[in-house]
């Protein structure tokens, strides 16, 4: 099955170190692809973020400080900031896409706002660096994280594809996540599609958070064709609950209530 985009204008396009990646205008906007996978459009970027953001965001105790691990657009840190977050650790292993994505593109980081996150003069801070090495050092240092949100193209189908990214979906790198955790932490991945035709990596990381988190709050989207997973290390009775109660750290969300949360935690029938 394949998906197949009308692109009415190329604004860039270009391989970086790490993928191929094309800027362009479509019917949903100005539009960023990577590796011929839509990542975000303009239209519907927030619908994707917040899902992404908003949830992890709600559950955690606190937000002083934030890790955000892909998302090269830069919207999740801000969506972070937003919260309240006083310091937000970016870590993206492709410099180049981030510097496009704030030259090129309407939304996320501008170019002014990225250059001072590269120079950690204000709450973000932008690190170019591979997550997995990442977080093993954050863990020996001792670093703690109230939110570990992390961010990436789909899990590959086979398991011994070659994509860079595909040991980020693994048990052992949720458990490296877990071990950043301040109390009261929890940490969140986009976790595939739950449509039935394409639910292979929501089935494998309801597994793995199940295996590492007592706690887990889905959030599938029902304006977007992506499903979310948040894990807490300690059991909280009534999650979707918790998280209600806490909207009012957002100023205002453009896709995210208490009655879509609620809907969003139920896992797709085939799944329960």
């Amino acid at each position: 099955m394949r998906r197949r985009w009308r692109i009415d204008e190329v604004i860039w396009r270009g391989r970086t170190a790490w993928q191929d990646m094309i800027v362009a205008r479509t019917a949903q906007g100005i539009s960023l692809f990577c590796d011929g996978e839509r990542q975000s459009t303009e239209a519907t970027q927030f619908t994707y973020h917040e899902a992404l953001a908003v949830p992890p965001l709600l559950l955690a105790d606190r937000l002083e400080r934030v890790l955000v691990v892909g998302s090269s657009e830069g919207v999740v840190s801000q969506l972070a900031v937003a919260a309240g977050a006083s310091r937000v650790d970016h870590v993206d292993i492709d410099s180049e896409c981030v510097r496009r994505c704030a030259e090129l593109l309407p939304y996320g980081y501008s170019s002014v706002e990225l250059e001072a996150a590269e120079a950690g003069s204000g709450p973000v801070q932008i690190h170019y660096a591979d997550g997995w090495e990442f977080l093993a050092e954050a863990a020996e240092r001792g670093d703690q994280y109230d939110v570990v949100i992390v961010d990436l193209p789909d899990e590959p189908v086979e398991v011994d594809d070659p994509a860079q990214h595909a040991r980020l979906y693994g048990t052992p790198f949720l458990q490296r996540c877990a071990s950043v955790l301040a109390p009261g932490g929890v940490v969140c991945t986009q976790a595939g599609c739950p449509t039935m035709w394409r639910n292979d990596t929501l089935g494998r990381m309801v597994g793995r958070f199940d295996e590492v988190f007592p706690t887990v709050l889905p959030y599938c989207s029902d304006e977007h064709e992506w499903a979310y997973l948040t894990g807490r290390l300690d059991s909280v009775s009534d999650p979707v609950e918790l998280a209600t109660s806490r909207l009012s750290r957002f100023p205002s969300l453009a896709s995210v209530d208490g009655r879509a949360l609620l809907r969003g935690s139920i896992l797709p029938f085939s799944l329960r």
